[in-house]
């Protein structure tokens, strides 16, 4: 990981350092919701960005085409989620009101957004993780106030993240697929991995 653009310089409490941040749930005594996978590819000039369908309440799934990923700003904005939707679609509203007051300037905006939702009383209960990409810049977001930009393009979250970002650096390494084939194969080989990921995948390309 390249470049940590801004991170909240509040110290963290024992429970959030030790808390899985991909999991989530409203408390300890109730099942934890996994879901999902979103993966971002970027090169040559192109992006595009997918997540799969399934939701996961303990050790049932509820549902199994959910769509977490969608384009803002006429479509040449791609953005994906991981974790609790009302909270990620919060986050989404917050994040068009800064790119309304940024426009043209998305690492600005990724910015403020990350220190209003460390900083916010209600903003920071919020337990979602974002990605956002264009075909200049690529970031991940979190309620540690994380914002990161990856050196190669890639960017995965969610509980099968890690497998989708390993299938994505092979394929970018050793094949010269198009961005949006890489999302998709390396989505599909996380879903026959991870078992809170399926192979109902959504893949998005920005239309502007």
């Amino acid at each position: 990981m390249r470049s940590l653009v801004w991170r909240g310089g509040a110290r963290r409490s024992r429970r959030q350092s030790t808390r899985y941040p991909l999991s989530f749930g409203m408390s300890d005594n109730l099942p934890r919701i996994r879901a999902t996978t979103i993966l971002a590819v970027r090169r040559d000039g192109k992006v595009a960005l997918g997540g799969d369908g399934q939701v996961t309440v303990g050790e049932t799934v509820m549902k199994a085409n959910a769509h977490k990923v969608r384009a803002l700003r006429g479509g040449t904005l791609l953005t994906g989620f991981a974790g609790a939707v009302a909270d990620a679609f919060t986050l989404f509203e917050k994040f068009e009101e800064k790119l309304e007051r940024y426009p043209g300037n998305l690492p600005k905006a990724v910015v403020e957004l990350a220190k209003d939702w460390r900083s916010d009383r209600v903003l920071r209960r919020l337990e979602a993780m974002l990605i956002v990409v264009d075909v200049n810049h690529g970031f991940i977001l979190s309620g540690n106030g994380d914002v990161i930009e990856p050196d190669d393009g890639i960017l995965a979250i969610g509980s099968g993240g890690s497998y989708a970002l390993a299938a994505a650096r092979a394929l970018a390494g050793s094949t010269d697929l198009p961005p949006a084939e890489i999302v998709r194969r390396s989505l599909t080989i996380a879903g026959e991995i991870c078992v809170y990921t399926n192979t109902n995948i959504t893949v998005l390309e920005p239309t502007a």
